[in-house]
């Protein structure tokens, strides 16, 4: 095993041991087969939500233009979580080293805080649908729909620049075991053994600018959304309005609840099983689900998947 390095009177760690998403060896065989299904099932949804969306003429819409990356973003998600779940699942507690671990968290980092701007996007594309059809052609044109997209991969990117820099310049002497399946902001802010208060207030910081910022822009679109379907004059008119917002709202609540209560908060907490169980929610379930909530219901993408299949 690699030696940790000596500093002063102090050594720095240059291995993590993670202890994974389970240490009972009984269940571990059961969940490594439950996660890699998961892991390719959600590989196939998503690979075949961005196929569609970009063969098909008739989804070339701002809707789909912000589904598809959704479905990039979150094949790139589950891949950086996942093959460390699994690993710990098939072999136990294992090493990762401090330079893996950092890049782990970086990509990690710029996926979730991508994906919180990326939510808001949509939220505003169902705003300006519903409550400004008329002006939908000029609002939502490729060009904003592009910037939109470009602006939550940049502000994901910057934040975790700045993050994972943080976290990188402390210093970690020992223990080194990470209660968790990958490396995530917390459990590596209780190992740390010098003082955390600015890479804290820097963590604190950007979750209220990502997550509480992008949340507000979705609360805000969503109360004008059932303001403008309150005024419509029909029950069909407000049934159809409604069925266009139900997956997005489906998503968003799944995602927010999990993110905000482990991220949103400024000090340092402890790297509970609670933690790891809501990690799988937001790492795992949702990109497994969202294409499903987005597509089960959708008529134009399922008649788009007929026509590849070239089903009547």
């Amino acid at each position: 095993m690699e030696r940790p390095l000596k500093l002063g009177n102090m050594t720095r760690v240059q291995q993590f041991v993670l202890l994974g998403l389970s240490t009972q060896p009984e269940i571990r065989d059961v969940l490594f087969v439950i996660f890699l299904a998961l892991y390719l099932l959600t590989l196939l949804e998503n690979t075949l939500i961005i196929l569609l969306t970009c063969t098909h003429p008739e989804l070339h819409k701002p809707m789909y233009f912000f589904l598809g990356n959704l479905s990039c973003l979150e094949m790139s998600y589950v891949s950086v979580t996942m093959p460390s779940l699994l690993v710990g699942l098939w072999t136990g507690p294992c090493l990762i080293s401090f330079t893996a671990c950092m890049t782990q968290l970086f990509f990690f980092i710029v996926l979730i805080c991508t994906e919180c701007t990326l939510l808001a996007s949509m939220a505003y594309d169902r705003y300006v649908a519903i409550c400004r059809p008329l002006h939908y052609p000029l609002l939502m044109r490729s060009q904003v729909c592009l910037s939109l997209a470009m602006a939550s991969w940049i502000g994901g990117l910057l934040v975790s620049v700045v993050k994972t820099t943080c976290i990188a310049s402390l210093s970690y002497c020992g223990p080194n075991v990470l209660n968790h399946f990958f490396c995530d902001v917390s459990p590596l802010l209780n190992l740390s053994c010098t003082h955390v208060a600015l890479t804290e207030l820097v963590d604190f910081v950007s979750a209220i600018v990502i997550l509480w910022g992008s949340l507000l822009v979705a609360i805000a679109s969503y109360v004008a959304i059932g303001g403008a379907m309150l005024r419509m004059p029909s029950a069909a008119a407000r049934s159809k309005a409604f069925s266009t917002c139900a997956s997005h709202l489906a998503v968003v609540g799944i995602f927010y609840s999990a993110t905000l209560f482990i991220y949103a908060r400024p000090s340092r907490i402890e790297a509970m099983d609670l933690n790891k169980v809501l990690s799988v929610i937001y790492t795992v379930v949702t990109p497994l689900c969202n294409p499903i909530i987005y597509c089960l219901r959708n008529k134009e993408v399922q008649a788009a998947f007929r026509r590849s299949l070239r089903w009547p």
